[in-house]
């Protein structure tokens, strides 16, 4: 007797360990498994050109592949998604750690022979001081805040709080409070000043995001002009990767943010989810749009009420709302606020959603120290002068 099957179909005599090393090899290749929501997956096909869906609920997980709509067994694609979930822990588990730069070396002398000699107050605070037991003399050090006259923990605070949704005017009143005299002009210019600063050093830093990127616009007032803020961002660790300020919603040319998003990730993502916006499908086909089979998919049709939506995306839309509430508008479109916003989600925002971590901590990059904020300016500073881009 002659058994007829489909080209989808697998051989009837295909046991567990077969579908477990074909599952197995589907999630060894690259971009294979594609995670659309926190239930959903999408695994492309060995031997076609179809995509099938897996998804979990507390029926279990299910394809909709022939295999399982006819043997309701776990299949390849299954296993599939099963074995992605491992894999994505162990690339997790190599991690690039930002630790706080302490004292080695007398700047005189530059022997290692250094101990703690007392602290040095004036107005503003104090600092740490040090003695070399060599050449017997006392020095500070005060990597990236030289020639300050405020502590670095004022203007870390101050960077905090005006990050987290106060006004200058706020943040020195509450500066004003600790006993510390400082004028709202000077907070201005600390934020510009070390938003530079730690963009430069950062964005150097290849975070390990996810296959599934989502992407939107929203409306800002500059200079009271309306204009619009495009961010791409990483649907699993939701690290925001790229952005760009252009004038119209539907119209502007997003290719810019869509190449510094992939030369940031060092690599484009398997699925691209927006709203409907005809230049986010214009700058996904010319840019990461390929002739290949495994061709990047991009998701257009996101709905509050359907099963792919960009709830994701409008909540980070709204820590940028809130922001821009208290601010009253927006003075260029090159204010440290928007690149602030990106460096302030990413590395220094816990997030509910991720249990407590920030996007960098999900995306492999670590920040230590009971200050992050010193902790990403000291080696900022010292990757700037010594010429480094990445954190030893």
């Amino acid at each position: 007797m002659t058994i007829v099957m489909s080209a989808t179909e697998e051989p009837r005599t295909q046991t567990i360990d077969q579908r477990q090393e074909r599952g197995k090899a589907i999630a060894d290749s690259f971009g294979q498994v594609v995670r659309v929501t926190d239930r959903t997956y999408k695994v492309h096909s060995q031997s076609t050109h179809a995509i099938y869906e897996i998804t979990t609920s507390e029926l279990g997980w299910q394809c909709n592949c022939p295999d399982f709509e006819s043997r309701h067994i776990t299949c390849k694609h299954i296993w599939a998604v099963k074995f992605s979930f491992s894999l994505r822990k162990a690339v997790q588990g190599d991690s690039i750690v930002i630790r706080p730069i302490s004292v080695h070396a007398c700047p005189s002398c530059h022997s290692e022979n250094v101990v703690r000699s007392g602290k040095r107050h004036n107005k503003v605070g104090s600092t740490q001081r040090f003695l070399c037991r060599e050449c017997h003399k006392r020095f500070v050090v005060n990597l990236g805040f030289e020639r300050m006259h405020a502590t670095p923990q004022t203007i870390t605070s101050a960077m905090q709080l005006y990050f987290s949704g106060e006004s200058y005017r706020n943040v020195q009143k509450f500066l004003q409070f600790q006993g510390v005299k400082v004028s709202h002009v000077a907070i201005i210019k600390w934020v510009k000043k070390y938003v530079h600063l730690m963009e430069g050093y950062l964005d150097k830093i290849r975070p390990n995001v996810g296959d599934a990127w989502r992407t939107d616009e929203l409306y800002v007032k500059v200079s009271g002009n309306m204009q619009y803020l495009f961010a791409m961002m990483d649907d699993e660790t939701r690290f925001w990767i790229a952005q760009q300020v252009s004038q119209n919603k539907g119209t502007s040319d997003v290719r810019p943010m869509f190449k510094e998003a992939k030369e940031i990730a060092g690599k484009a993502p398997r699925l691209l989810i927006s709203d409907g916006a005809a230049n986010f499908h214009r700058a996904h086909m010319k840019t990461y749009h390929t002739k290949y089979k495994n061709s990047p998919v991009h998701f257009a049709d996101v709905r509050f009420d359907g099963t792919v939506h960009n709830n994701k995306m409008e909540r980070m839309n709204g820590e940028l709302r809130d922001r821009e509430k208290v601010m009253r508008g927006i003075k260029k479109t090159d204010s440290p606020v928007f690149k602030g916003m990106q460096l302030f989600h990413n590395y220094f925002r816990p997030h509910m959603a991720l249990e407590g971590d920030t996007p960098a901590e999900r995306a492999g990059i670590k920040i230590e120290g009971k200050n992050k904020w010193v902790t990403v300016i000291q080696n900022a500073s010292k990757a700037t002068s010594c010429r480094e881009l990445l954190p030893s």
